[in-house]
């Protein structure tokens, strides 16, 4: 680290990569970034700490949070009770949208690369548009931000722009349609200011408004890529500088110094997948060969973030033509024989310097049935269990949406969600409320101990080929059952499947970096995938023990199904269901529901208190419910409407 400042609670570290460093060679382009004084490549990212006023009282573990598309992280009061110190930092660079600079976001600040020349390097960049209606113009949005790039030229001939009448859910593009140079305009345009309206680089406007039947799709030429893989330097850099170093270069202290004994990095969804990937990468080890991290934890994230290539998207999440799961995305060294790759894993670089944290990886029903994880538990050839290396625990969430949902004990349904990403649709059925964050205590109190005191955590808890809880993902092999408002045929056809992409030539398919040089990619084969089988409820199996799973109101789905528009019948992207259980055996018969109603389960409130005491009870012998929690969570039950008698009917 060159220079600190403002390091007493948030401030900006600046730092430099030696390009020709070992550790740093693997960032995509670093050769073309500019060099400072000392030939060196420069960067700046923020951070925010959290500690201890009394330090004496600090337990020297210290989080590393990674943020998710910039937000930063304060570490939760159970941690700062213990005495823990926390440490968001920034690792995006491309600042745009809610990655921009600002003073609650975390982010980095890195160079564009150029040719040795000093021109510009140049590369075509995807953007999709969908369920658009009327003359407005529409940005191009990659997930929840703008596509950080905008076109060389504003002439329409210089880019393509055409729309698709239909895509399935395999990359089966049908209706392709070129939209005429002349039929649309790289500009902002309304009712008022009509086509071809007032020339703007990240605003598309059609001659005769937008078919919201179509989907449309331009690519152009950009130019000025980010180098965007020093994100992994920058965060790498700083937990070490924090945990090792005494003052920086200009004699700033560290204000941890010699307080750190430990690191456990840390990351939800985006920020998991980037956890991943720094770990494949090789960036859990500093320029001085040390061990940066003893424990990393990603969190409902099954694949590898696309950060380390050029005119990266690191927004892009799981639909067509985004990447993030080429190469190994398993813990052991395995063969790709579908992908045609040799053996190999996430810990492949630190299983070689002996530098491997200790991991653990916890996922749920939505990164099942929609962020492909079945691939990183059974192989691309999906006919064996891949093992576990010793140093990763797995717990499987059944049956809950990504990033978990409120919980509680109601009667009432949720409304329906809205699909994740730019316009994507809204679900069908009501939004699942099953929570993960009282499983989440329980694995970082067991976390803390296997890091800080060698004390192994429970037994990995997942559905598994072996144990007959991973299965195909149809209705038939799942077991489940026909459903009142739910597609007779769901959940079959619903599964996100990963598909293997041609990027080109240019692009390093082990270790998800380089230069996609084919934009938009082909398609080169579907991946098969496996789904948790679940019991007579349609709630999944073989995960570990989750209160309102196992004295359930409903079916919780990892899935939901887009109501409307484009994408109608199609999985609702990342977003959960469910299906309310009917209040009794009248209504359910009415409604041909085979699943039991809530007084064939519990009779009565009480008999459902107690389901609750007892799945509770359960959990907390097995290890992964808190005994504080399962007493709030009885007490929710208790004060809850779950037959009550004003609520019998709905």
């Amino acid at each position: 680290m060159k220079d600190l400042a403002d390091i007493v609670q948030a401030g900006r570290a600046f730092g430099e990569l030696d390009p020709n460093d070992p550790h740093n060679r693997v960032v995509t382009d670093i050769q073309l970034a500019p060099r400072n004084a000392n030939g060196k490549v420069d960067y700046v990212a923020t951070f925010y700490i959290v500690k201890p006023v009394d330090m004496s009282k600090s337990s020297r573990l210290m989080w590393h949070d990674v943020p998710n598309r910039g937000g930063r992280i304060t570490i939760p009061e159970a941690e700062r009770m213990l005495g823990d110190i926390g440490l968001s930092s920034g690792w995006q660079g491309d600042n745009s949208g809610n990655t921009a600079p600002d003073d609650d976001n975390d982010y980095t600040t890195v160079p564009v690369a150029k040719n040795p020349d000093g021109s510009p390097v140049t590369g075509l960049v995807l953007g999709r548009i969908v369920n658009a209606n009327g003359p407005d113009s529409r940005p191009l949005i990659v997930n929840a931000n703008p596509v950080p790039y905008k076109p060389v030229t504003l002439d329409t001939t210089k880019a393509r722009l055409e729309t698709h009448t239909a895509e399935t859910i395999d990359g089966k593009v049908s209706g392709v349609r070129k939209v005429p140079a002349g039929d649309w305009a790289w500009a902002r345009c309304s009712a008022s200011n009509p086509f071809p309206g007032t020339p703007d680089p990240t605003q598309i406007c059609v001659k005769g408004g937008f078919d919201p039947k179509l989907l449309y799709q331009v690519v152009f030429t950009s130019q000025d890529p980010y180098v965007l893989g020093i994100g992994f330097a920058a965060f790498r850099d700083i937990a070490s500088f924090f945990k090792y170093a005494e003052r920086d270069e200009t004699g700033t202290p560290n204000p941890l110094a010699k307080e750190v004994t430990w690191v456990i990095s840390r990351g939800r969804s985006q920020s998991g997948r980037f956890l991943r990937q720094l770990l494949h990468l090789g960036f859990h080890q500093d320029e001085r060969n040390r061990q940066v991290y003893e424990g990393m934890w990603p969190i409902i994230a099954s694949g590898r973030l696309p950060l380390n290539v050029r005119f990266g998207t690191p927004d892009a999440a799981s639909k067509l033509y985004e990447g993030g799961m080429e190469g190994p995305v398993w813990w052991t060294p395995w063969a790709d024989p579908v992908r045609k790759l040799a053996a190999a894993s996430i810990l492949d670089r630190c299983n070689a310097t002996k530098t491997c944290p200790k991991i653990m990886e916890q996922l749920g029903g939505t990164e099942a049935w929609a962020l492909y994880m079945s691939p990183s538990w059974i192989g691309t050839t999906a006919e064996r269990d891949l093992p576990l290396p010793a140093n990763v625990r797995r717990y499987y969430m059944p049956s809950t949406p990504h990033g978990g949902g409120p919980g509680g004990f109601t009667v009432i349904a949720a409304k329906p969600p809205q699909c994740p990403g730019p316009q994507f649709g809204r679900g069908l059925l009501p939004a699942n409320p099953m929570p993960y964050t009282e499983t989440t205590n329980a694995l970082r109190v067991h976390f803390r101990n296997w890091v800080m005191n060698d004390t192994p955590p429970p037994p990995s808890k997942y559905p598994s080929l072996a144990n007959g809880y991973l299965v195909d993902p149809t209705k038939e092999a799942m077991g489940f059952p026909s459903v009142p408002g739910v597609p007779a045929a769901a959940p079959t056809g619903l599964i996100n499947p990963l598909l293997d992409y041609d990027w080109g030539p240019d692009y390093n398919y082990m270790d998800g970096s380089g230069i996609p040089t084919k934009i938009p990619p082909a398609v080169k084969r579907v991946v098969r995938m496996k789904a948790p089988r679940v019991d007579a409820d349609g709630n999944e199996l073989g995960g570990v023990p989750v209160v309102l799973r196992d004295a359930p109101l409903g079916t919780y789905l990892g899935w939901n199904i887009v109501a409307e528009g484009f994408h109608k019948g199609k999985i609702c992207n990342y977003a959960g269901g469910m299906i309310p259980f009917a209040s009794t055996k009248e209504e359910r018969l009415a409604n041909g529901d085979p699943r039991l109603s809530l007084e064939e389960r519990y009779k009565t409130h009480e008999g459902y208190v107690e389901a609750v005491k007892t799945a509770a009870a359960r959990a907390v012998d097995q290890g992964f419910l808190l005994h504080e929690d399962a007493d709030k969570l009885v007490a929710q039950a208790a004060a809850s409407n779950v037959l009550r008698s004003e609520n019998r009917t709905r």
